[in-house]
């Protein structure tokens, strides 16, 4: 007897398992949501002795003064120079003196090899600051027995609650950072967007911010 074939109907979001990201937050569909802060970088191994020994206790006093888990996320990605060598170009079209036109040109073409030859790489650093969806109370759904899937708590409500919680934790990640001479910002719904759209198209460049904000409420 011939099966019929049943066609793999399976969304994007789905599969990354992200309901939405809005107020600087990212939602996820168990109702979870994180917070993401970039963090700023130091050479460790240009740093004198003293100064590695320090920066490890400091490291060591803003581990022991959380009180809440958090991740640590480290990106590593090939340089992305094509929008310096677009400007690098477009300034020898304009450029009217021949020598000057020719140095730009050479060196155009010099930093390109260099990157491709060398495989430049840029590290990134992200401090993810999670939120569980038990922490926003036992739901309906779950007080009655409902095992229908999906969010515990409707969409504005979860966002209210995990910025009300969420916040406080992250100004205190900014301020123990800050005591380690290193700078955190929160990084706000378009760079979060960005952030996963990069992290789950790897390959693909990123798309205009129009084109995003479409592509994620679309998913």
């Amino acid at each position: 007897m011939k099966q019929t074939i049943v066609p793999i109907r399976s969304s994007t979001q789905k599969f990354i398992e992200i309901e939405d990201v809005d107020k600087d937050i990212a939602l996820f569909v168990d109702g979870s949501c994180v917070m993401v802060l970039s963090v700023s970088a130091v050479n460790f191994e240009l740093l004198s002795e003293k100064e590695q020994e320090s920066l490890i206790y400091a490291y060591g006093n803003f581990l022991n003064s959380l009180s809440f888990p958090i991740q640590i996320l480290v990106r590593t990605q090939r340089k992305d120079i094509s929008s310096y060598l677009h400007e690098l170009e477009d300034q020898e079209k304009k450029q009217t003196n021949p020598k000057l036109q020719a140095s730009i040109r050479s060196y155009r073409v010099f930093i390109s090899k260099m990157v491709k030859e060398r495989n430049v790489l840029d590290k990134k650093f992200y401090i993810v600051i999670p939120l569980s969806s038990l922490e926003l109370g036992i739901s309906p759904s779950l007080l009655f027995g409902n095992k229908k899937s999906g969010l515990p708590y409707p969409k504005d409500y979860i966002f209210e609650k995990a910025m009300n919680i969420l916040t406080p934790k992250k100004d205190q990640v900014i301020r123990l950072i800050g005591r380690m001479g290193l700078k955190a910002k929160q990084l706000n719904t378009e760079q979060l967007i960005q952030l996963f759209f990069s992290i789950y198209n790897p390959e693909t460049p990123l798309p205009d911010k129009t084109k995003l904000e479409h592509a994620q409420h679309n998913q």
